[in-house]
Parts: structure tokens; C-alpha cells; sequence
């Protein structure tokens, strides 16, 4: 695909502009109220079809939209350079700065071009990975920093960059901890159109009430929102979702609120029925129609690339009929012709208008008519288009249709008929078609036929000169009615008899008689009413005969099925043969029609007769299926179509392979190696023709069985010494690419090459490597032929069953699957090519954590002050130590704090000790690894002594503390909802502890499952899991100890949805 070329501005507005003529972007200073016009230039010689130009103002204004009084916009495109050329006249209504920006698209459908924006940006940006189909734009707005918003949009096509950013605001609000919501609704929920979501959360109070609201309203239940409550949980189901439900949420419990978005997603609108192409007349009315998956869909119109708005005329006109979407143009015009395209989200179709100049052809004109008085006088004429129109004037005035004259138009054909003629319908006939300057005119002939008596016996007599033409040929055009008028003479009035050899009449023939004439009638004529006819005149005096030849043509009859060849990207050649029969007049040429093969509707390709027999149709789709029918012309008319040609799809060979050069050569093999064509078009590639050729001969000889589809080859079998030229086509169905051929002759030979290693940077210091990683050493390296590679490890040879050696012609690869300690040390490769070698040295470390310190010990206690000692590990794990990790802990909790970390000495004073307390300590060491895994502690704890005198606490009578169990909270009476865990709580004081003791009904429940008690700081618990109606009644908590007992009851009642609770007051006793 080949870049666009640097927008070239230019100033031919007034000379108060000026420009800097820099290549790329380009800046521009004017003044105030100035024009300025730019013009980029596009070269296309590469590019598949006319490209797609957009202009925009800084990196999302679009300025097709904007055109103006201050903007104006115009686009030109050059078919036989290739060159788009597009003008961009804007004025400056004030000082202000101003950048555009410029894009262009060439990509293909199957239909036509699409403006895609990220495939842009994946072919301008330089190492950015494929955009998935499923991001989520929200999340990776939530986590980009606000720099990268702007970035972002313009990658992901977001156009309400400001909306979603006060959308996401809302979402990032950092929300209080909650006291009604052990788990809140997440930021925002994202579900396809159709497809159903569950909106859930978590409630503190198992007993909560919830309200769902959207948008600030109450959510009422119904078949599309269902509520559900689990335990804690409560979930809000959304089915069927539509666009409506795109909201925002809360879950509202008291005075907590919890919110979310709700993001539903369209599914692509599908093209179902594509548009089909269409070729009218000027001013006739167009409507394209297409049909897509979803009603009442946003659809894009385009026209050659450029987006079709509502103008001012209202020149088009879009209009949506449930699935169905239509663009009309009320009256076309020349300008109208062009390549239409319709896109989805989904798809893209493309149809073709063609808008002719109205041209009418005369299939058959009128003709002057002699007729005799009281007989029918029909003027007829056919013409190309049956929508045409016309007029009948007598003598220049029109010609006023009444019981007598009769005016009809059916398909092609105009009449005039006139029944009983008389001699004032004697005069000059003409038919003008509406629209066009065209005038058939014809003479109308009134024969008076003027017997005089003889009282005398006359032998018959036909008197044929009398209809003014050639007396033995009469042509009449099938279908049409063969009247013979013989005038006849005799006395007396003779018997007619007519003759024709294997006549049959079949109901359409009838002969009349009459005084001074008689008529030979064929209702219809068809081919085989030709031949010779004969009439025979008989009376007593004598008789008379004569012969008229009757010719019947025709339109022709169809011709055979176009054949086509030489098939190119948007042309072929179409071939046929004559018709076998003519319809008995000579061939005047034939009309070309082609249909998409899915399509229905024929598209005529020439209104200008076709006098060869081929043609080369033009202007086609590339990858699209057509179908090719002729008709024959001749001076009748028109015959029927042809049958259908063969499907055949436009299709074009691929440009040659790119970059073909030769990688390298052996004493009896070559390697190469390629690029793909530039162009592979609609017939895809197939794969590729690698050929060779020997020096001073022309004989290509292929290099490969069939074809390849790699990219490189590796040709086998030369013989050495031979100078071979090379050259690789790619193919695909339209044939085989023009070639690519190396210009210097390969001489097949190995070339000696020095051995050399290409060590990598990392490899050049000491890899360090922690015990069970893997280690993977690949080292490129240079040398024919193939040379010899040996490894050292220490100076030995390596242990194959331990370390893994890969070598091939260009690297060798060193490979560990789990590195222990053993495997450090110095590895060492060597080269060797007959007497050349190379070597390189690695060092590899194995690291491990290290072991504990050794030897602590706690040399010495003062104040608040204790002495620490000790010696390195006896292990560094393959490294040198960092630091150690000093902690402490009090001898009654034992819990670790760190006093010291990455700390260098092996002694050290742990200071701020509390007195009283005793302390143990304990140290870790620390490599490269970490810590070591287990630490060394001191055996003996450091006691902090009090100072000053000691304390003799007074002596006092112990107090006699026992106390008999006494309710300080009592049970409430509840009345809960059935199928939620539900507690009965109170709380009780006694010396010593009481036993406790719990009754429904005064049945003890010590040894039901379904209760669990709890008792914690004297608080007491009863818990009834999923509890049912039967579980309703008296409960009683019951507290004994020594001193005496007391117990406390209440009543729960279990409802169902239905049911009210009852409260009683509670009641309470205590005994001693």
C-alpha cells in the first residue's frame, strides 16, 4: 500500500498569506480574515481503488461536517495517473491557531472501502500490538494516568471523551466503609443487548429491607426485573436487556446508597441483503435499498468514498422501513453516476449507478398507408424505451382520440388506428416521443375506387400494380396481422380461390369478399406463414392467377451463452456468436447486460449498438461474481436474452515477491529468501514458483516440486560449481505475478568462512542464575563450513545427562531444565574450522539462600540495653551476604519485631528495652536470594531489671466476689420471616461462670443440630438455622451456678410472606 505524499500547501488567495516550505508537517502564519487554501496530494499508482479523504482539525473535529461559509472541501482523482488530489479553501474569521490533520483510507471489503481509524493506526505506529476485539475501554481508563486519556480515545475511537470521563469520575469517588454492605456493587457492569445480568451485594443485617433504583426511580418488579434474596445477598436480575437499560444503578438499604453503571453493547448490525447495482436515465428517479439485521439501525451512506449528508436541495433522501434502508435521489443527473456504498458496524455493501444520457432508438418506424374507404388505417412505430411518452399530429395539430380514432401505447409500441376511413382523414401522420427531438411521420393515401358498368360479359382480371409495390414479395413482421387487398375486375363477379402448398390455417386465417376486391387475412403471422401465395380467379368467361410471395421476419433468436476470457482485476473480455437465426433481416449489433451473481436485477453496459463480436467490460469489483447475457439487434427489434455466461470473478495476478536475495550458498545447495507482494488483491495467494536458470542458457527449470507457501527455500541437488541465475513469481487463480529475479549469476560453491562468535552483552559479565531456575545460553555465531563446537565446563567435558547442548549451522544453545548449585562455574565453547578456531568463556553463579547465623550470643544486659554477637553462616548460599535481620521478642507474647534490617556487623546493641520484660533474640542472614530460612535465637532470654527500692504490696482480706447468676439484658419476642437464619440474644452476669442451659417449649435443644448457642463475655446467643412455622413458641434461657439460677423467656413467631408477628410482653423469674 503505498504512503501518502506530504500535504502540499498552497496559497493562491491573496499575497497576505505566506507558508514555510518544510516537508510533513507543515505551520502557516496569516493574517487576520485571511484565506488559505491546502491541497494534498495522494499518489495511488499501487493502490486497489480510489482512496477515502478525510480532513479534521486537530485529532477529532471532523470537518466534512463543518462545510461552510468558512469551509469548503473539494476532491479530484485522476484515473490514468492514479492521483487524488484534495482541496481545503479555509477562512480565518480571527487570529487564533489552527493544526489539521489528514487521513486516508484504501482498505477493501468485499464490496467496497471502509474508513477504518484503528486499522490506520495499526499500519502508522511502530511496534503496537493488534487491538483486541473484547477491551474494556472502562478499565483501562480507570488504571491510564489523565495524561494518556486523550491518547487512549483517539485509539479506541471513543467520540463523548468528555461523557465518559464524568462517568468514570463517579466511579473512581473512593467510598467510605460501609456499614450496611459487607460487599457493594462493582464501579460498572458491561452486557451484550439480548443477554441477561445479575446486579448483586452483600447486607450486613440478614433481615434488611432493599430498594433497587434506575436513574433515580424505584424498580418495580416484573417479568423483565426479578428480585431475589439469599441469605445476605440480594440480587436485582435484568433479562432481555436493551438499550433502555444502559443506566445507572443504586441499591439503597437506610441512608447507604450503592452504585454502578450499567453499559449495554450492541451486537454488529449485519448487511442481509446487499445493494444491487442500477442504471437509469437522466432525471429518473434512484432508490437503492438494502436490508440489515436489526430495525430502525444507524446506517452510514457513501458515494465514491465521500459520506452523503442532507443538502440543501435535499438531493438525497434516507429513509428507514423497519429492516429495510433506502437512499433515494429524486432526479439524477450525469454527475450521480458513481460507485454507492452502505456501512454497519458490521458491514459494508457497495452498488454501482449509472446515469445515461437519454438516447431513444427507432426499432420501427411508421409507414404511408393507401386505403380504401371504410377500411382500417394502423400506424405503428416501436421504439427502445417503453416509459417513453408521445404524441400523434394530423397535418402539425394534435391528434383528440374518439369512438373512431383510437390512441394506445403497450410496452414499446405507439398505434394509431383509424376504423372506417373517409377522405377527410387524408393527410400527413406524425409521432413525437416526449423529451427527445425525434419526428416519424407518415402519409396517409385515400384509394377511390370507381367502377363504371358495363353491360358485357369481362373475363376476370387482378389488377395487383394497384397497391403501389413490388407485386410477387410482400414483408410483414411476425406477429403482426397480414391483410392481402387484391383489387379484382370481371363480369360476372369471379370465384377467388387462394392456394399455398401445406397450408394449414389453424383458425387464424379468413378470406373476404367483395365487389371490387378480396382480402386475404392472417390473424398473427408466425415464420411459417412464408412462402408463395396463389389466387385464382374464375368466372364463365374465364380465369385469371397470380403469385404473391409472402416473407414473414422477425426479431433474432437469442444467441448462444457469452464465453469469457482474459480476465483482469476490474475487466474482461466478453465473446459471442452470431444468432443462428436473424429473424430474415441482417444483424444491426448487440446490447451487453451483466448482474451480480447473488443479484437480480441486470445492468445494461452499452446503449450504442455493439457491432463485434467481443467486448471488453470495465469498471467491475474486484472478488465480486458476475454473470454475462447478450441480445441480438436487428431492424424488428430485439431479442430475447441469451443464456447466462459461466460465473466469473474479476481477479488480478499479485504484484512480484519483494526483497529476493540469496541467504546462503553450500557446495551443492542455495538458500533463499523473500518477501510477499506488495498487491495480492481478492484471488488471494496461493503460494510461490521457485525457478532456476543456468548460465548462458534460456531453459527456466523449476526448483521445487509445485509450489511453496514459505517465504524462504532451500534449493537441494546442485552441482557444484554451476553459476545459476534465480527467479521466484508469486500465484494465486488469476495466474502467475511477473517474476523477481536475481541479476548476478550464484555460483554453488561453499564459501569458506572464518569462525567467529557474536556473544551477547548479557553474557559478557556473570549470569547469575537462583537455584531451580532454568537457564537457557543461545550464542550466534559465524563459520563455513558448518565447524565443529565443543563445550568445557572447569576445563572438562560436560555431563550430557545434566546440561543440554543444542547446535545447528548458525547458534548453539546451552540448556539447564532446573539449575542447582553444582552446575556454577566456568563454561568454556570453542569453534574449529580445519585450522581456525574461536572460543568464548561464560562464568555462571548458582545462587541459593543462605544458611542461619552461628554462635549468637547475648553478651551483655544494662539498663535498657542488651549486647549481641555472633558469626557469618556457615553457608552463603553462593553469595556474598548483604546484611542480617536482627528481631526481638517479649517472653509473654513471643511476638517478632525487627530492630535492625540489612544490618553489615556481626554485633549489635538492641536499645529501648522495657524493664521488667524479658527478651529473645533471633537474626536471619540475607544474600542476593533473600533471607535464610530459618533464623539462629538466643537460648537464654535478657531480663531488664527494675531500679530503685522494692515495692511490698499491702496485705489485704481476700473479698468474697461470688455472685448468682443475673439477667442484664433480657430476651425480646421477635416475629421473623421463614427460611432466614434468625438469633434470640440476652445477656447474664454471675461468680463464678454460670452454665447455661437453652429450652423451646421446655424441651432442652442441647442436642439439636439446627440451634447453635454462643456465649462470649457474658452475652448469650441462640441461632436457629433456616427456621420454619413449626419452629415457633416459647423460648427460655436458663443460667445456673452455685450460688443459685435464673432463667428468661420470649415467644418467636415463624411467618410465611403472608403472616403478621404477634408480640407478647417477655417474661422473666430468677430463683435462688
Amino acid at each position: 500500500e503505498a504512503a501518502p505524499a506530504p500535504a502540499a500547501p498552497e496559497s493562491p488567495a491573496p499575497p497576505a498569506e505566506s507558508s514555510q516550505n518544510t516537508e510533513g508537517n507543515r505551520q502557516l502564519t496569516l493574517t487576520s480574515s485571511g484565506n488559505i487554501t491546502f491541497t494534498a496530494k495522494v499518489a495511488g499508482e499501487s493502490l486497489l481503488k480510489k482512496p477515502s479523504v478525510k480532513w479534521f482539525k486537530g485529532k477529532w473535529m471532523d470537518l466534512g461536517s463543518k462545510v461552510g461559509k468558512h469551509l469548503q472541501l473539494h476532491d479530484s482523482y485522476d484515473r490514468n495517473t492514479k492521483v487524488q488530489l484534495s482541496h481545503k479553501l479555509f477562512s480565518f474569521p480571527s487570529e487564533t491557531n489552527y493544526g489539521f490533520l489528514l487521513l486516508y483510507s484504501t482498505e477493501g471489503h468485499d464490496d467496497g472501502a471502509e474508513f477504518n481509524f484503528s486499522s490506520l493506526l495499526k499500519k502508522r505506529g511502530e511496534g503496537k500490538s493488534e487491538s483486541q476485539s473484547d477491551v474494556d475501554v472502562w478499565d483501562i481508563l480507570r488504571k491510564a494516568p489523565p495524561t494518556e486519556y486523550e491518547k487512549i480515545a483517539f485509539q479506541y475511537g471513543i467520540t463523548d471523551l468528555r461523557g465518559m470521563l464524568k462517568r468514570l469520575k463517579r466511579i473512581k469517588k473512593e467510598e467510605k466503609k460501609s456499614t450496611a454492605f459487607l460487599k457493594k456493587l462493582d464501579p460498572a457492569y458491561q452486557v451484550d443487548k439480548g443477554q441477561k445480568i445479575k446486579l448483586m451485594v452483600e447486607v450486613a443485617n440478614p433481615d434488611a429491607d432493599v430498594k433497587w433504583l434506575k436513574n433515580g426511580q424505584e424498580i418495580q418488579v416484573s417479568g423483565r426485573y426479578i428480585f431475589e434474596a439469599v441469605g445476605n445477598k440480594r440480587i436485582l436480575t435484568i433479562n432481555h436487556c436493551s438499550l433502555a437499560d444502559d443506566a445507572a444503578y443504586e441499591c439503597v438499604v437506610g441512608d447507604e446508597k450503592s452504585f454502578t453503571e450499567l453499559f449495554v453493547k450492541e451486537p454488529p448490525i449485519l448487511i442481509t441483503h446487499p445493494l444491487e447495482d442500477q442504471m437509469v436515465m437522466v432525471g429518473e428517479r434512484v432508490e437503492f435499498e438494502c436490508e440489515v439485521s436489526e430495525e430502525g439501525a444507524t446506517v452510514k451512506w457513501e458515494k465514491d468514498g465521500i459520506e452523503l449528508t442532507r443538502e440543501e436541495t435535499f438531493k438525497y433522501r434516507f429513509k428507514k422501513d423497519g429492516k429495510k434502508q433506502y437512499l433515494i435521489i429524486n432526479e439524477s443527473t450525469k454527475e450521480d453516476s458513481g460507485h454507492y456504498t452502505v456501512k454497519t458496524n458490521g458491514g459494508v455493501s457497495v452498488a454501482e449507478l449509472i446515469v445515461q444520457e437519454k438516447k431513444l432508438e427507432v426499432y420501427q418506424s411508421i409507414a404511408d398507408l393507401t386505403v380504401k374507404a371504410r377500411d382500417q388505417a394502423v400506424f405503428k412505430c416501436e421504439v427502445s424505451d417503453e416509459n417513453v411518452k408521445g404524441i400523434w399530429l394530423k397535418n402539425g395539430k394534435e391528434v383528440i382520440p374518439d369512438e373512431r380514432i383510437k390512441i394506445s401505447h403497450i410496452g414499446r409500441i405507439h398505434k394509431l388506428t383509424i376504423e372506417d376511413v373517409t377522405p377527410e382523414d387524408e393527410a400527413d401522420y406524425s409521432f413525437i416521443p416526449q423529451g427527445f427531438a425525434y419526428n416519424l411521420s407518415a402519409k396517409l393515401q385515400f384509394l377511390e375506387v370507381k367502377i363504371d358498368f358495363v353491360p358485357r360479359e369481362e373475363p376476370p382480371k387482378i389488377h395487383l400494380d394497384c397497391l403501389g409495390q413490388s407485386p410477387d414479395t410482400i414483408v410483414v413482421v411476425a406477429g403482426n396481422k397480414l391483410r392481402l387487398d387484391v383489387p379484382v375486375s370481371g363480369d360476372p363477379t369471379p370465384t377467388v380461390i387462394w392456394q399455398k402448398l401445406l397450408f394449414e390455417s389453424e383458425g387464424r386465417v379468413r378470406v373476404e369478399m367483395h365487389e371490387d376486391h378480396c382480402v386475404f387475412i392472417i390473424e398473427g403471422a408466425e415464420k411459417e406463414d412464408e412462402g408463395v401465395y396463389r389466387v385464382i380467379l374464375k368466372n364463365p368467361v374465364g380465369e385469371d392467377k397470380a403469385d404473391i410471395t409472402v416473407k414473414v421476419i422477425d426479431v433474432p433468436d437469442p444467441p448462444e451463452a457469452p464465453t469469457i476470457s482474459n480476465i483482469g482485476e476490474d475487466y474482461c473480455t466478453v465473446q459471442w456468436q452470431p444468432p443462428k437465426y436473424d429473424g430474415g433481416q441482417p444483424v444491426l449489433g448487440y446490447i451487453l447486460e451483466r448482474k451480480k451473481k447473488k443479484s437480480y436485477r441486470w445492468m445494461r453496459l452499452n446503449f450504442d449498438l455493439l457491432k463485434e463480436l467481443t467486448y471488453e467490460a470495465k469498471r467491475m469489483i474486484e472478488g465480486v461474481v458476475y454473470e454475462m447475457r447478450i441480445y441480438a439487434v436487428n431492424s424488428i427489434g430485439m431479442s430475447r436474452p441469451s443464456p447466462a455466461s459461466q460465473p466469473f470473478m474479476p481477479i488480478a495476478p499479485p504484484s512480484e515477491p519483494t526483497h529476493f536475495t540469496v541467504e546462503d550458498v553450500s557446495d551443492s545447495t542455495v538458500s533463499l529468501k523473500w518477501r510477499p507482494p506488495e498487491r495480492i488483491g481478492a484471488g488471494g495467494l496461493d503460494g510461490y514458483m521457485v525457478e532456476y536458470c543456468k548460465d548462458g542458457s534460456t531453459e527456466w527449470i523449476p526448483a521445487l516440486p509445485g509450489l511453496t507457501e514459505r517465504t524462504s527455500a532451500l534449493v537441494k541437488d546442485l552441482v557444484t560449481g554451476d553459476k545459476l541465475y534465480f527467479r521466484i513469481k508469486a500465484v494465486n487463480l488469476a495466474g502467475e505475478s511477473a517474476a523477481a529475479t536475481i541479476k548476478e549469476p550464484v555460483t554453488v560453491q561453499e564459501i569458506l568462512q572464518r569462525p567467529k562468535f557474536w556473544l551477547p552483552r548479557h553474557l559478557r559479565q556473570t549470569l547469575v542464575k537462583k537455584v531451580g531456575e532454568t537457564i537457557n545460553i543461545v550464542i550466534p555465531f559465524q563459520g563455513k563450513p558448518r565447524p565443529k563446537i565443543t563445550w568445557l565446563k572447569d576445563g572438562q567435558a560436560l555431563d550430557s545427562k545434566d546440561v543440554g547442548i543444542r547446535n545447528s549451522s548458525t547458534d548453539t544453545i546451552l540448556f539447564i531444565r532446573k539449575a542447582e548449585l553444582h552446575h556454577s562455574g566456568a563454561y568454556e565453547v570453542t569453534l574449529q574450522i580445519e585450522n581456525m578456531s574461536d572460543k568464548v568463556a561464560i562464568t555462571i553463579q548458582i545462587i541459593d539462600k543462605p544458611g542461619p547465623p552461628q554462635n549468637i550470643k547475648l553478651v551483655d544486659v544494662w539498663g535498657f540495653n542488651a549486647a549481641l554477637e555472633w558469626s557469618p553462616p556457615q553457608d552463603d548460599g553462593n553469595a556474598q551476604i548483604l546484611g542480617y535481620t536482627v528481631q526481638k521478642a517479649d517472653k509473654k507474647t513471643m511476638e517478632w519485631y525487627t530492630v535492625f534490617d540489612h544490618y553489615r556487623r556481626t554485633n549489635c546493641i538492641v536499645s529501648d528495652l522495657i524493664m521488667g520484660n524479658d527478651y529473645f533474640f533471633r537474626i536471619f542472614s540475607e544474600n542476593l536470594c533473600g533471607l535464610s530460612e530459618t533464623a539462629a535465637t538466643t537460648k537464654n532470654p535478657a531480663h531488664i531489671q527494675k531500679t530503685g527500692t522494692t515495692y511490698k504490696p499491702p496485705c489485704y482480706k481476700e473479698h468474697d466476689f461470688s455472685e448468682a447468676p443475673k439477667f442484664t439484658h433480657p430476651l425480646v419476642n421477635r416475629s421473623v420471616i421463614a427460611g432466614y437464619n434468625t438469633t434470640l440474644s440476652c445477656a447474664v452476669r454471675g461468680i463464678p461462670k454460670p452454665k447455661i442451659f437453652w429450652f423451646k417449649n421446655k424441651m432442652d435443644l442441647s442436642g439439636d443440630a439446627k440451634y447453635r448457642m454462643f456465649s462470649k463475655q457474658g452475652v448469650l446467643t441462640l441461632e436457629i438455622r433456616k427456621p420454619t412455622p413449626f419452629d415457633g413458641g416459647i423460648y427460655t434461657c436458663k443460667a445456673v451456678n452455685e450460688c443459685g439460677e435464673a432463667e428468661i423467656e420470649c415467644r418467636l413467631d415463624v411467618r410465611g410472606n403472608q403472616m403478621n408477628p404477634m408480640h407478647k410482653p417477655n417474661t422473666a423469674r430468677k430463683r435462688d
